[in-house]
């Protein structure tokens, strides 16, 4: 079958290689779709070491046409969106089954974009950062997959306002369809919100942006940390500061999330994917690449060039 392969020259090239059977517990879909994420970016750079060969992709839509042992085989012929530790850029990948999520009323290539942003913002807004009804909300990355879902997820949960952090105009313009507020560019925060507090704040960023928020918390706020796109430089927060204010500070991580407790997240998952199917909040996928224009997709991505949700076409 053929397949995006990350080798040991450090390029994805297109190769043909074998297709994947799955063990127990595991589905294998058809691919019609696979998302791109940010963990692509980490994959490309080293942070995160994979063997070579390696086919990356971790999120795919499309229909199951084998399972393993222990699963259910009226899964066969079902469309799904799935999220996977590799292999979705490929003409047909392996996932746990508990991973693989029917995706009914959901079209193949929003079920592509779903990925592992949704189930991500969902978690950030109400299983990590508890936003309740009347709560203010910060977004860093507003315009980006998680933060233009985090925005309509806030809002769902009864947000009273929503403000959103972004790279500069053009992604605040594009940004204003997901019911923020109000929207500020990344050189004008704080600056730009005078003295306002805020009860949750969502930092993939980290650095000097991670302090800044901290600053941002209103009394027993919680900054909500998943992510160091601008720097892997550890922060150092004063656990007897956060104490004497009530703040928190909380981390989430979905892909040990997927290893450790899996069916923590394919209950997000299912919530949220219910959410996307009656249409409380929408994946806006902006960009469509063939498999052999991955590197380039991959590196908009990493340049801060992209907004909403980009996918690739495999079938």
């Amino acid at each position: 079958m053929k397949a995006v392969v990350f080798d040991t020259d450090d390029r994805f090239t297109l190769a043909d290689v074998d297709e994947p059977v799955p063990a127990a517990g595991q589905v294998a879909i058809r691919v019609d779709y696979a998302g791109i994420q940010y963990g692509d970016v980490l994959v490309r750079s080293g942070h995160f070491p994979v063997p070579r060969p390696f086919v990356p992709g971790f999120e795919a839509a499309g229909r199951i046409v084998a399972v393993g042992e222990g699963v259910d085989a009226g899964r066969v012929g079902q469309r799904v969106t799935a999220l996977t530790s590799a292999g979705a850029y490929a003409a047909v990948v392996v996932a746990s089954d508990l991973l693989a999520f029917d995706a009914v009323g959901v079209d193949s290539r929003t079920a592509a974009g779903f990925g592992w942003v949704t189930p991500t913002a969902y978690d950030l807004i109400n299983t990590v950062g508890r936003v309740r009804p009347g709560d203010s909300v910060l977004v860093h990355a507003a315009a980006g997959g998680v933060g233009t879902l985090a925005a309509q997820f806030a809002k769902a949960a009864g947000a009273a306002r929503v403000v959103g952090v972004v790279g500069g105009t053009a992604q605040a313009e594009y940004a204003t369809q997901f019911g923020y507020d109000l929207l500020v560019t990344r050189e004008d925060f704080p600056g730009a919100l005078a003295d306002e507090r805020f009860d949750v704040i969502l930092d993939p960023i980290g650095g000097p942006t991670r302090l800044a928020s901290l600053e941002r918390l209103a009394s027993h706020g919680r900054l909500v940390i998943y992510g160091n796109i601008a720097t892997f430089e550890p922060v150092e927060i004063n656990a007897n500061d956060l104490l004497m204010s009530g703040k928190s500070a909380l981390t989430y991580n979905s892909n040990l999330l997927s290893q450790t407790h899996p069916q923590r997240l394919a209950d997000s998952a299912t919530k949220a994917l219910r959410l996307l199917a009656d249409h409380t909040v929408r994946v806006d996928v902006t960009a469509e690449y063939e498999m052999a224009d991955l590197d380039t997709a991959i590196q908009r991505l990493a340049n801060g060039d992209t907004h909403g949700k980009s996918i690739v076409r495999i079938a």
